[in-house]
């Protein structure tokens, strides 16, 4: 059993660096972010890509849909793929925090903080990596394009390397980036990270 996956960050949306989304229904890609998600799709045509699964949100469903149509598939949703409960942090403005102690904890020690009414990171670690071994045994020899979130990425790549969960931030997953992972019954293996378009 051996999987290829493409871990991809949908594109830009309009609460993008202002707020915290979330879960929020109806956050749509920004104009930008259209762009995006079409010059991905038109790069990764040619990628031979087998299978495309997202988010349910509709940032992750519409860059899905732009590298589905492109690849000549169809879009699957997977809610264990959903980005991290932010709890009573949904739709908060990011300059509003401060000097927020639970804010300075969950960026400092992501490993055992927990958002106040939320999710910890290892919940949504535990949740990406149980999404991917599922569709490695389902999607055995195949490429597979997994449209996430920011974290939800990082978790899955510090669960490849190892890496503790304090230490997301030493790595970045940007707007529309690919992140190239082989996964199969023997462990995985981190190809790329963070393709962009520069």
């Amino acid at each position: 059993m051996t999987a290829t996956f493409l871990l991809i960050r949908h594109a830009a949306h309009v609460h993008l660096d202002r707020l915290l989304s979330g879960r929020l229904p109806g956050v749509p890609l920004s104009d930008a972010g259209r762009r995006q998600a079409e010059r991905l799709a038109a790069r990764l045509a040619g990628d031979r890509i087998d299978t495309v699964v997202c988010s349910p949100l509709d940032r992750t469903r519409a860059t899905a849909e732009a590298i589905a149509s492109a690849c000549g598939v169809a879009v699957e949703t997977m809610d264990a793929l959903i980005e991290i409960d932010m709890g009573d942090w949904t739709g908060r403005a990011i300059g509003d925090f401060g000097d927020d102690p639970a804010w300075n904890a969950w960026n400092a020690a992501r490993a055992t903080a927990r958002i106040p009414g939320g999710e910890s990171m290892g919940e949504a670690q535990a949740r990406i990596v149980g999404a991917l071994g599922e569709l490695a045994t389902r999607e055995d020899g195949k490429r597979v394009a997994v449209v996430s979130h920011s974290d939800m990425i990082r978790a899955g790549v510090a669960h490849v390397l190892g890496l503790s969960l304090d230490h997301l931030l030493r790595f970045d997953v940007a707007p529309a980036s690919v992140t190239r992972v082989v996964w199969g019954e023997w462990g995985a293996r981190l190809l790329t990270l963070n393709e962009t378009e520069c």
